[in-house]
């Protein structure tokens, strides 16, 4: 198995205060009190960061880096929901993460406080200037913002670094416009990311993400069949705009709370039991016993195993399943696994 980190980032006793604007999000509520203080400067970071991906990593870590030699805080300024949905530019709106998981990963990595604004289209019909004055100002106070040279704001993404620049030698603020993380000649990019998820390509989708891709549902019951062949199924399901990987079977584990078990996980309908209306998972657990019906969990999907087709008997396809169960075993391990926070 990879070194790649399959857990969610997770940082537990996170609390929310709500504020003129949005919502801010701290590990505690004094770094909540200091941070919002518009006399307390701090470093700040924008971006959507779906996924935080290896780039959205590197800009981070710098924004840390900078925070921590001068003893400020560092803040991370995102929006919810994405604003491609909102303004539909992406074709694939599905999310890499929900903004609960991208909270919770960006304090996981380090950061302070996320402030979170929501994100419709009053917001998007802001001038550049009044986002940065009435929006960012009004909520922090900046010492310097970091921004990927992507970055866009404003009414029609009129506002990019060069404007942000300038408007911080005038307000007292500098600004660090960091280039595009590349992989194998390419941007590092969430599209990039949710398009080779739905082309089956795992290892190389999770290498962007620096991670192994995970997705969050709730259990419930299904078919039945898994359990009737001495399986023990949970059918996770999944918000409709969740990034899922290309149908076929998984190496996964699936996470409850502090514990994970190794899973093959099927990514759509199966064809041997008839065509169904909407994608869904449906993971088989190595070494669970108990009942987790009505209970959210997550499945990291950690190795590609095979496509979906059909079966010319339950006996063939047991025989298949049991081969799959069998990989994980042996790469995956027997059983439940701690996970640590």
């Amino acid at each position: 198995m990879s070194g790649l980190q399959w857990a969610p980032l997770r940082c537990d006793n996170v609390c929310a205060r709500s504020f003129a604007n949005g919502m801010a999000y701290a590990q505690d509520v004094a770094s909540i009190t200091r941070v919002m203080d518009a006399r307390d400067p701090s470093v700040v970071v924008c971006g959507v960061f779906d996924g935080i991906h290896v780039g959205h990593r590197r800009l981070l870590d710098d924004a840390l880096a900078q925070a921590r030699d001068a003893q400020v805080p560092c803040v991370v300024v995102t929006f919810d929901p994405d604003p491609s949905e909102v303004l539909g530019r992406d074709e694939d709106a599905t999310r890499l993460l929900s903004c609960v998981d991208r909270v919770q990963g960006l304090l996981a990595m380090g950061v302070d406080v996320v402030l979170v604004f929501g994100f419709t289209h009053e917001f998007a019909a802001l001038e550049p200037q009044q986002f940065v004055h009435d929006r960012l100002l009004a909520s922090v106070n900046p010492m310097s913002v970091f921004v990927g040279a992507n970055f866009r704001y404003g009414r029609g993404g009129s506002g990019d670094a060069a404007l942000l620049e300038r408007m911080g030698a005038r307000l007292g603020f500098s600004v660090v416009t960091h280039k595009l993380e590349r992989l194998d000649g390419k941007v590092v990019s969430a599209t990039r990311v949710r398009r080779l998820l739905a082309e089956g390509r795992l290892d190389e989708a999770n290498a962007l993400l620096g991670r192994c891709h995970y997705v969050r549902g709730v259990v419930e019951h299904g078919r039945g069949q898994g359990t009737g062949f001495g399986f023990p199924t949970a059918n996770v399901a999944c918000e409709t705009n969740t990034c899922m990987p290309a149908e076929g079977v998984y190496a996964c584990y699936v996470i409850c709370q502090d514990r994970a078990w190794p899973a093959a996980a099927n990514v759509g309908a199966p064809p041997t039991f008839g065509k169904h209306k909407s994608l869904f998972l449906e993971a088989t657990l190595v070494g669970f016993e108990g009942d987790l019906y009505g209970r959210e969990v997550c499945v990291s999907f950690v190795a590609w195993l095979r496509a979906s087709r059909s079966f010319s008997s339950v006996e063939e396809l047991s025989e298949v399943v049991l081969g799959n169960i069998d990989w994980v075993r042996r790469n995956l391990g027997e059983g439940e696994t701690e996970v640590m926070a």
